[in-house]
């Protein structure tokens, strides 16, 4: 019987990116592709192998890419660009479906009424087909993903999936649409984007639904089942007074690393509500861009995070104040059981313009164990005086003690109060997803991972980091 060991895995910097976009497929894609789309990845290509993976300063020190292995991830190559029969019916309570798993597309459908009033579910190959210059416009435009940002340049470059949701002027749809992504096949790339565009004065409702293709993979003893890798952009344009609600949640499989990036461009009296809750993945990386360029346009943004085992969540917001009369209010928080960390990093730009603005950023995690970590870093960046309010706030610790006794003094038993407390804590999201299966869903997946991170450490320190 051999005693050696085996082979070390290679030691690689916090900030290495083991995936790399395939530039003979992107090459071969070009062949069926318009020019501007060819020129559009070839511009982002180059920004991706210019950029370091982290270009803020203030968190370099916080990226770390060490548990992402996808250098055997390989993207899918001709994903459909249609469902290959009927598709799903619209769910009840909703206005549409686009389901699209890994590289076919289960379901495209709106609702007959929405659909006759001009609203629009594509995806981009039915897009381009259909509406070239719609195509060139929505898809082509250059500041519709940061360029400072790496990863965003990565699925700008090698997408392959895509879907666009259009809004006409004056169209109030007032169910929700639910866009549905499944992802989780061992060695495979789900890289893409989704644009929603709201006309002057349009509303909608959107539900992101970030799901398991299929069941978990087993393997022999001794073997490792290969990661899975999704990128995901969700790109938001508002005309003046247009009004939009997005709730995401995220709940891949534990081999699934996930790269998102949401990116809103809010008109004048557009309004912008975000609800995102992280739960699935080994590795989370989220950026949200916010550009309030209109006078009086508002967003609020909500993130939570729960983390177990030894997931990673790394979340980035940005923020920028343009139009005058502007407000912002910006809310994260992680609670964190076992070995999972948490770093939430926030900046909000005030520029000179923005006269009378109202911002507020806030980030707080709550570890759940010794082992876990979690940091808040929220910044300001404020050139212009004349404010109504620009502040944050962000805390770490364990669960308050004074609200444990509260509750543990009224009958309630400490591991039902710990439960109580922490559901609490990242019920902001809960409360905001507007389709009430998902909502129900989402509560059942946060007692699911309380439950099994309470079964799985019965003497480890309890729930609020104290000794057993």
């Amino acid at each position: 019987m051999s005693l050696a060991r085996p082979p070390r895995a290679p030691r690689r910097a916090p900030a290495d990116l083991t995936f790399s976009p395939d530039e003979a497929l992107i090459g071969r894609w070009a062949a069926d592709e318009p020019d501007w789309l060819t020129a559009d990845r070839a511009a982002a290509l180059e920004r991706f192998t210019a950029l370091p993976t982290e270009s803020n300063v203030l968190y370099t020190p916080y990226i770390d890419l060490r548990a992402a292995d996808l250098a055997e991830v390989r993207a899918w190559e001709k994903p459909a660009g249609a469902p290959a029969g009927p598709g799903t019916a619209v769910p009840d309570g909703a206005a549409g479906l686009a389901e699209l798993v890994e590289d076919r597309v289960e379901s495209l459908v709106l609702d007959s009424a929405v659909a006759a009033l001009g609203v629009t579910l594509d995806t981009f190959g039915g897009l381009i087909a259909r509406d070239p210059d719609a195509a060139s416009r929505l898809i082509g435009d250059p500041a519709s993903l940061p360029l400072d940002d790496r990863l965003a340049q990565l699925t700008r470059a090698a997408w392959n999936q895509g879907v666009a949701l259009r809004v006409p002027a004056g169209v109030r749809v007032e169910l929700p649409i639910v866009l549905r992504w499944g992802a989780g096949v061992p060695g495979r790339a789900l890289l893409t984007r989704t644009i929603i565009e709201l006309g002057e004065g349009a509303s909608a409702v959107v539900v992101e639904e970030l799901v398991p293709s299929g069941p978990e993979i087993a393997c022999a003893e001794g073997e490792t089942v290969p990661q899975a890798l999704f990128t995901g952009t969700l790109e938001v344009r508002l005309g003046a007074g247009a009004e939009i609600a997005v709730a995401s949640i995220q709940e891949f499989g534990p081999r699934v690393v996930a790269f998102q990036h949401r990116d809103a461009t809010i008109g004048e009296g557009a309004k912008l509500h975000w609800a995102l809750a992280q739960l699935g993945s080994r590795l989370v990386r989220s950026r949200v861009d916010n550009r309030l360029e209109g006078d009086r346009s508002d967003v609020e943004q909500v993130e939570i995070v729960f983390g177990s085992d030894e997931q990673l969540f790394d979340l980035t917001s940005f923020t920028r104040h343009i139009g005058r009369d502007t407000t912002g209010n910006l809310l994260s928080k992680g609670a964190l059981l076992d070995r999972s960390r948490g770093y939430m990093k926030g900046l909000i730009q005030i520029e000179k313009s923005a006269v009378g603005t109202d911002s507020f950023l806030g980030e707080f995690g709550m570890n759940l164990s010794k082992a876990a970590r979690a940091v808040a870093i929220p910044s300001l960046e404020i050139d212009q005086p004349d404010c109504r309010r620009a502040a944050h706030s962000s805390s770490v610790g364990p669960i308050d003690e004074t609200q444990l006794f509260y509750l543990e003094s009224r009958g309630i038993p400490p591991d039902e109060a710990r439960k109580f407390i922490v559901l609490g804590f990242l019920e902001p999201v809960v409360a905001r997803v507007p389709l009430v299966e998902a909502q129900d869903r989402l509560r059942a997946l946060l007692e699911a991972k309380w439950a099994a991170g309470s079964a799985a450490a019965p003497d480890a320190p309890d729930r609020a980091g104290r000794a057993a």
